[in-house]
């Protein structure tokens, strides 16, 4: 099991086709794979890091071990899964029944919450084109048309790879508008 302490790191699959699907990105603190280590799951995905790291190895039955003595350390591998999970069933929910407009959005509010970083007039993420086409399903060219309608409404901002959130509430808000 994996311990990361510091850095992103990305859990992907690869589709048919060879594209890259991203499922899940690890932020500090966190445990990967723990469904293998708790379960005996069978691990079909690949790892990358996105950021440089700190992360620390160890067999996935001690692992296990010292969550089950240490309550405070399960109820925080307990939170951070619902949340996961929260964050997961609103993409599920969008890429099921979405558009490519509203799958942008649920996409941009996951980072948001999870990887941005606030400032006095907006929340920063640090994110590619590619990086918002691999996590959504879609192509560059469609994320690329939809970050500037978003633009166009006055609700990111986007240059390089890094995309502002100008007003977090008024992107749920448009998300919501949508449904």
């Amino acid at each position: 099991i994996f311990y990361l302490t510091k850095g992103i790191v990305k859990e992907y699959a690869i589709s048919k086709k060879g594209d890259e699907l991203v499922l899940n990105l690890f932020n500090p603190v966190s445990f990967f794979p723990m469904s293998w280590a708790i379960n005996g799951s069978h691990n079909t995905f690949f790892y990358e890091a996105v950021t440089d790291l700190e992360i620390w190895k160890a067999p996935g039955e001690s692992v296990v071990a010292f969550v089950k003595e240490n309550p405070d350390v399960l109820y925080d591998l307990l939170s951070r899964v619902y949340r996961g999970t929260d964050g997961m069933l609103n993409r599920m929910t969008y890429l099921m029944t979405g558009n490519a407009h509203s799958r942008i959005i649920v996409e941009l509010i996951i980072s948001a919450k999870r990887f941005g970083k606030k400032t006095t007039d907006s929340i920063e993420i640090e994110i590619s084109e590619k990086d918002i086409a691999a996590q959504s399903g879609m192509t560059r060219e469609t994320v690329s048309r939809e970050l500037k309608i978003l633009k166009d409404k006055g609700l990111v901002t986007f240059s390089r790879n890094s995309l502002k959130v100008i007003d977090l509430q008024m992107l749920e808000d448009e998300l919501m508008d949508g449904v």
